[in-house]
This record gives structure tokens, C-alpha cells and sequence, in this order.
């Protein structure tokens, strides 16, 4: 008995031993002709059947047990890598990947398009590499990353023209959109005919629809987290592309050759400069800069320094001129404490800007947003099983709702600044993936976030704290009379917040090629846009939460069938999400220099779900997807009391950016080494609208009637775009390299009304129904250019 005891404890120790005798392999992947970091390598141990990716900066850990291996990096476009190592102690491998021409033009749909992406518990994720969506077809010939996110399943716009976008059903300003970290409040130019993203700068894009890592929050709908490139560290280069209405030019290169470099690039719109020729006083452009540069200080540290700086500008006669755009500086810190430890500190600045000058009343009014961020993430490689992240994460925000000046001194206007706002959030996560077994993988994380309305210098009180009233006898809201004020230091807290925001997705493998997914999300935002039309505009008004105001807050929950069938890939979701504290505004509600928008404001919610549908054809000369959703978009703001009728009598109505049905067909085909061809077509449900009903007469003037609101709906949006992209020397690999693009937009000319208004004939004295639309059938051409 005794010697079996000793048997088993000495089997056991051997055990614990061999267990225990594990090394780390580390590193970081770049590509071979600029020294720019790679992110989404994939890295395969071949004996072992496991593997992991490159985070954001390149950097690559996995431990496994002692031994020999075949080691595969691979990256769509670039040569793999194999490589044999004896894994007998901690080994750092860097390695640098030589692009594969013939495989320059594969479209990336996802993260990861190997077969152990159905492994990943990640789901509702996008992404489009740049080389596609430069080939997608265009309004007046400008690559624009939002409008190409539309056309993949759950994004969608408000409309041609608009600003913003949706996801799954959630409002635009439920969107987080990063840039290298930094928060853009506004992602698009020209009232949303470009996008602010120039893609030459960028490196990668993902779009986040739902599964939402812990180490994101502050909005409920979606995360769109872009890159931009590190610039080239090995030689000068530059590269820009000449357009009808905007061109683009950047250059690049070493500072110190493979230590460090730089990248400036920059926009600008010049259609306006044509417009005198036809005798129009009009002015409307837009202008935006990249900046970054990178310093390998040395070989576990690494500092980057990025900004971006835009601005659009109208001016209509001389009477109106409008000023308003994004800008940031970032600076940030990675550093490798060993082989399965890595950090990455960020101090961000960003603000946005809106002006507005009206000289014919002679006062300019200037309003914005700005906020000082710094956050610290830490990563723990902890073995191949298991992968842990850690992080913190605070925002000072201030809220400028706009400061009036006179701009003449016989200007009848007074001087006067609203009331500033000031708030602090503050975020720590944990999360995790963990690989239970060979066929079930998850993703777990947990997320605390705080929020803080600070001090300010006046801030209303109301009788019984109610700063809206319901008018009983004229059955309409209004707003309440203050019955004082009072004002309170920045370092006092007016009302806080704090609220744990669970995260969690899981993957079951069927096989090598097929996955079921499921995920849940619990996200809060305390940052609310106030806007009285369908998609953003400048004129809209963001507010922190606070006494009147409470936090949005986000459930959502989704589940999904992944299958890979040779070069055809299959994604099916299914969702459901509801946002409680969602605001809506009351009629006749108005937002400019309003500095008590608790009087216009009340609290409803909102719902969505539906179902996604993603077949993608990833390899081949025939490239392409066909994206479908069916979803439902709804809110609902009921009264505070059962006397209260509060909007649209408390009953459900369709969101102003619900769209039931919405298809797209993408496709692009490589008809021979020199010409590229791309379509697609865009097929959606029209927009909700509200129509009046009736009218009557009242002391001489006629009143019209309304349906309940967004009953009705705009026509069916449908357009069909093509493109051809011509390259004279494809083979060309060095020196001055061009292509040309040809555009034709909206090719079969549908006039797709964005809007429909009502009003009196004048000639008639009858009532008329008047369709604006935006777009006809638009060519275009560009020259693009790299050296």
C-alpha cells in the first residue's frame, strides 16, 4: 500500500513536471517593403492545431508546451511564412512578410477568413481592407469607408446625402467611432457626402455590431475602431489621387531608417471654386489632415504620435457661413514588460468645432465639444488556452452649447454664452478568452463604468423638478418656468452614475468549418445628440446625462450559423436589443442656443431586431457578397402619467431610420491584369415619413392634420453603380505607378426621393405633394497615384 502511495505521488509529480515545462513564443510582424506593423496575422502551430492573431500593433504571443513545431504566418496578401522551431526555452521571433501580388485584390470580409476564424467566439464583426473599398463604385468617384460599411448586413444610412450611419437599428449617435483611439463626433463631410476618413491613411477598420469586447463603451449601438497607418520606415514615398470635385495627396517615409518615420497626408474639395463661372455666390468645401509619426525606441518599447485636424465650409450669398469639423492629437505608449505581458498607454485631445456666422442679423455662434482622455491597456498572453485584457480608461469632458456674439458693432444682438457643461466618465474592464475544448471557445468580460456631471455655473431649478408640464387644457406640452437657479464649482458632482456592463459571446465548433455563436452585451451612454432630423447635422446638439437626464442603456443579445464551403463563406445572425432612456423631443422643439433642453426633452425607448444574412466569395477572378437584412427600428415614448398622451399617444412607431428590407450585391471581377471591374446594387425599403390627413380652417388659415407619426413610407430606394479601374503597368513595382477609375453612379438614373413635403399651389390654390431628390445618374473619373 505504501509503495502504490509513493507510485502515485511520483506519477503525479512527473505529470506536474511535463506540464509544467512550457515556453513562450513571441514577436512582432511586419511587412518587408515599408517595416509597418501587421495586425490579424494569423499564426498556426501546425502539430498542435491551435494558434492565435497579432493584436493592433503587431505583437504576437502564445505558450505552448516544450518542443519542436511548424509554425505558418499568414495574412491575406502576403507570402506565407513557415517556419521549424525547437521550443525549449522562451523564444521572440520577428518576423517581416513580402506582399503576394496575385493576391492583392482578395476581399477581407472578416477579422480572420482561415477556417479557425468559426472557432473564434467574436461574431457581428465587419471589416473591409482598403484595396476593396477603393473598387467600390461611388458617388462622384471619392472611396468613402461609411458608405462602403453599408453595404454589408445591419449598416445602413438615413438616406443619399445623409449624414452618419446605423447599426442594427440604433441611431447614429449610438455609434463609437475611433480613430487611432481618438472619438470623432462627426464621421462624414459635406452633410454626408464624403466621409472624414482618408483611405490612404488607413491601416484597418473593424465595425463592431454586437458581442462587443468590455474594453469599449459609452455607446449603446455599435463601434467602428479604425487605424491609420504607421507610415513607411524603410524609403520616401508618397501616393494621391486627383478627382472632379476633391484630391488627396500623402507622403511618407523614414526618419530614421527602420526606427522611425512619419506620415502627413491631406484633402480637399475644390468643386466650389467653379461655381462663380455660373454665377453662384455659393461657397461649400472641405478640407482634413493626417498626421502621424512612429519611434521603435527600442525593442520592447515603441512611442506614436498621431493627429487629425478637418473642417467643412459653407457660405450661401454671404449671408450664412457655416464652420465645423473633428480634430485630435493622440500620443501614446507600447511597451513589452516579456514575452506574455504588453501595454499601450494613450493621452488623447479631441474636440469638435460647429460655427455659424448669419450676416443679414449680423451675429456669429460658435459651439462644440472637447474632451482630455487617457487610458491604459495591459494584455496577458496567459497560454494558448487563455488570453486575459485589462484596462482603465478617463474622459473629461466639456460641453460648450454656444456662445452668441454680435459681428457688427450695429448689431442689435447682446453678447452671451450658455451655459457650459462638465462631466467626468471614468471605465475599467476585464475580459477574456478562454478555450474550454476543441469545439468550445468563449469570450467573457465584465466592464465598470462611472459618470460624473460636474459643476457648473448656473443650472435651473423647477417646482417639483419638473422642467417639462403637460398642458391639460390645450392638451400640449410646455416647457416649465424656472423658479431659480444656482451655481456650483467644477469639483463638485451635480449627479453621478455607476453601472457594471456584462459582456459575453461563445462559439460552438461543429466541425472545422462550421460554428454556432450566440452573444449577449450590456452597454451604458451617457452622452445624448439632441436632433430634430433624420441624420446628424451641425446643428444638432450633444448633452451630457445628469439631473434631468438619464444614461442610455443597451441590451442586446445575438446568435449566428458560420460555415466555410471552399472560397464561399455563410454568416447568418439573429438580433434583439432595447435601449431604455432613450430621448425624444416634443413638438415644436426648438434646439439652437436653447440653454435648458430639459424643457423639450422627454424619456422613452427604443427597440430593434432582425435577421443578417453574408454570403461571401473571398478567392477568384468573381469577388464579391451579397448582404440582406430583415429588421424592425422602433421607439416608444409613452406619458409620465396616465393623463399624459406623451408621443404619438404612447404607441410604438417606426424609427426615422428604420428600413424593414435592405439588399446589396457587390461584386468584382479581375478581367486581366489590367482592368478591375466592380457593381453593385443597393435595393431598400423606403423611409418612414409622416403625411398630413387633413386640414381645417381656423380665423382665415389653414391647418393640416397628421397621420401617427412615420406611419407611411418614402418609395422603394433602389440604384445599381458600376466602376472600372484601369492600371497601364501592373506590373510595375518600383517608381511612378498610376490607375484610373471610371465611375458611373445610380447608372439606370432613379431618382430616389429623399423627401416629400406638402404645400399650396400657388397658381392652382390646390394642395400638391413635392419629391426632392438628391442624385441622378453621376460619372466620374479619378487619377490615382503612388511613387
Amino acid at each position: 500500500m505504501k509503495n502504490l502511495i509513493l507510485l502515485s505521488v511520483f506519477t503525479f509529480l512527473a505529470f506536474a513536471k511535463a506540464y509544467s515545462q512550457k515556453a513562450t513564443l513571441s514577436g512582432t510582424i511586419s511587412e518587408e517593403a515599408t517595416g509597418e506593423t501587421m495586425l490579424n496575422v494569423t499564426v498556426n502551430i501546425i502539430e498542435l492545431k491551435t494558434g492565435t492573431i497579432t493584436n493592433e500593433y503587431g505583437y504576437y504571443s502564445i505558450t505552448l508546451p516544450t518542443g519542436d513545431y511548424t509554425v505558418q504566418y499568414s495574412s491575406i496578401g502576403y507570402a506565407t511564412i513557415e517556419r521549424t522551431i525547437s521550443l525549449d526555452k522562451n523564444i521572440k521571433l520577428d518576423l517581416s512578410m513580402t506582399e503576394q501580388g496575385e493576391a492583392l485584390d482578395a476581399i477581407i470580409i472578416t477579422t480572420d477568413v482561415e477556417k479557425m476564424s468559426t472557432k473564434s467566439p467574436q461574431m457581428s464583426v465587419n471589416a473591409l481592407s482598403i484595396e476593396t473599398i477603393k473598387k467600390i463604385p461611388v458617388v462622384l468617384g471619392e472611396t468613402d469607408l461609411i458608405k462602403a460599411l453599408t453595404l454589408l448586413p445591419g449598416v445602413s444610412n438615413a438616406g443619399e446625402g445623409a449624414a452618419g450611419f446605423n447599426v442594427r437599428g440604433g441611431a447614429a449617435d449610438q455609434n463609437l467611432v475611433l480613430l487611432d483611439e481618438a472619438t470623432l463626433y462627426g464621421s462624414d463631410h459635406l452633410f454626408g457626402f464624403f466621409s472624414v476618413f482618408n483611405p490612404d491613411a488607413i491601416k484597418d477598420l473593424k465595425l463592431y455590431k454586437g458581442g462587443i469586447p468590455a474594453r469599449y463603451g459609452g455607446r449603446v449601438s455599435s463601434v467602428l475602431d479604425i487605424y491609420q497607418r504607421d507610415g513607411n520606415k524603410k524609403e520616401f514615398s508618397g501616393t494621391g489621387g486627383i478627382g472632379i470635385v476633391a484630391s488627396r495627396l500623402l507622403f511618407e517615409g523614414p526618419i530614421i531608417k527602420e526606427k522611425a518615420s512619419f506620415l502627413i497626408g491631406g484633402r480637399s474639395s475644390y468643386a466650389h471654386l467653379f461655381l462663380p463661372l455660373f454665377d453662384v455666390d455659393n461657397v461649400a468645401y472641405f478640407y482634413d489632415i493626417n498626421a502621424k509619426v512612429s519611434f521603435n525606441l527600442d525593442d520592447d518599447n515603441r512611442l506614436y504620435m498621431s493627429s487629425y485636424f478637418g473642417r467643412d465650409v459653407f457660405n450661401v450669398n454671404n449671408l450664412f457661413g457655416n464652420t465645423f469639423g473633428n480634430s485630435f492629437v493622440n500620443v501614446r505608449w507600447n511597451h513589452i514588460f516579456n514575452e506574455k505581458w504588453f501595454s499601450n498607454a494613450s493621452i488623447i485631445y479631441s474636440d469638435y468645432n460647429y460655427g455659424l456666422e448669419l450676416e443679414f442679423v449680423e451675429f456669429t455662434f460658435d459651439s462644440g465639444i472637447t474632451n482630455m482622455n487617457a487610458k491604459y491597456d495591459l494584455t496577458h498572453f496567459v497560454n494558448d488556452k487563455v488570453e486575459m485584457r485589462y484596462g482603465i480608461n478617463s474622459i473629461y469632458y466639456e460641453f460648450d452649447p454656444g456662445h452668441i456674439k454680435p459681428s457688427t458693432s450695429t448689431s442689435g444682438i447682446n453678447d452671451r454664452q450658455l451655459t457650459k457643461k462638465y462631466a467626468w466618465e471614468n471605465g475599467v474592464y476585464a475580459d477574456g478568452e478562454f478555450v474550454i475544448s476543441d469545439n468550445i471557445n468563449i469570450n467573457a468580460g465584465l466592464r465598470l463604468s462611472s459618470f460624473n456631471r460636474l459643476g457648473q455655473e448656473s443650472l435651473n431649478i423647477y417646482e417639483n423638478d419638473q422642467a417639462l408640464l403637460y398642458n391639460e387644457d390645450l392638451s400640449v406640452y410646455e416647457s416649465a418656468d424656472a423658479v431659480g437657479t444656482f451655481s456650483s464649482s467644477r469639483s463638485e458632482t451635480l449627479k453621478s452614475f455607476i453601472n457594471l456592463e456584462p459582456r459575453f459571446s461563445m462559439a460552438y465548433s461543429i466541425d472545422d468549418d462550421t460554428s454556432i455563436k450566440a452573444s449577449y452585451q450590456r452597454i451604458n451612454q451617457y452622452i445624448h445628440l439632441i436632433s430634430n432630423t433624420n441624420a446628424p447635422t451641425p446643428f444638432d446638439l450633444y448633452v451630457p446625462s445628469g439631473t434631468f437626464i438619464k444614461p442610455q442603456k443597451g441590451d442586446q443579445v445575438a446568435a449566428g450559423f458560420f460555415k466555410n464551403i471552399g472560397n464561399y463563406s455563410i454568416e447568418t445572425e439573429v438580433f434583439y436589443k432595447t435601449v431604455q432612456n432613450r430621448l425624444d423631443y416634443i413638438d415644436g422643439a426648438d434646439l439652437i442656443a436653447n440653454d435648458a433642453v430639459e424643457q423639450i426633452l422627454l424619456e422613452g425607448e427604443a427597440r430593434a431586431y432582425g435577421l443578417e444574412f453574408l454570403l461571401t466569395k473571398n478567392e477568384g477572378k468573381l469577388q464579391g457578397w451579397i448582404a440582406y437584412t430583415l429588421s424592425r427600428s422602433e421607439q416608444r415614448t409613452p406619458g409620465r402619467t396616465a393623463l399624459e398622451p406623451g408621443i404619438n399617444n404612447g404607441e410604438w412607431y417606426s424609427a426615422a431610420w428604420d428600413k424593414t428590407h435592405d439588399l446589396t450585391v457587390t461584386a468584382n471581377y479581375e478581367l486581366n491584369r489590367k482592368w478591375d471591374l466592380g457593381a453593385n446594387f443597393t435595393l431598400q425599403t423606403g423611409q418612414p415619413i409622416t403625411y398630413p390627413n387633413g386640414q381645417y380652417e381656423f380665423d382665415g388659415l389653414f391647418i393640416p392634420t397628421f397621420e401617427a407619426r412615420n406611419s407611411s413610407r418614402l418609395p422603394i430606394v433602389h440604384r445599381l453603380d458600376f466602376s472600372a479601374t484601369y492600371t497601364p503597368k501592373p506590373n510595375k513595382k518600383n517608381g511612378w505607378q498610376s490607375s484610373w477609375v471610371f465611375s458611373l453612379y445610380n447608372a439606370y438614373n432613379r431618382r430616389n426621393a429623399v423627401s416629400i413635403t406638402f404645400g399650396e399651389n400657388e397658381d392652382t390654390n390646390r394642395n400638391e405633394a413635392t419629391r426632392l431628390a438628391i442624385f441622378g445618374v453621376i460619372p466620374a473619373i479619378t487619377y490615382n497615384f503612388n511613387f
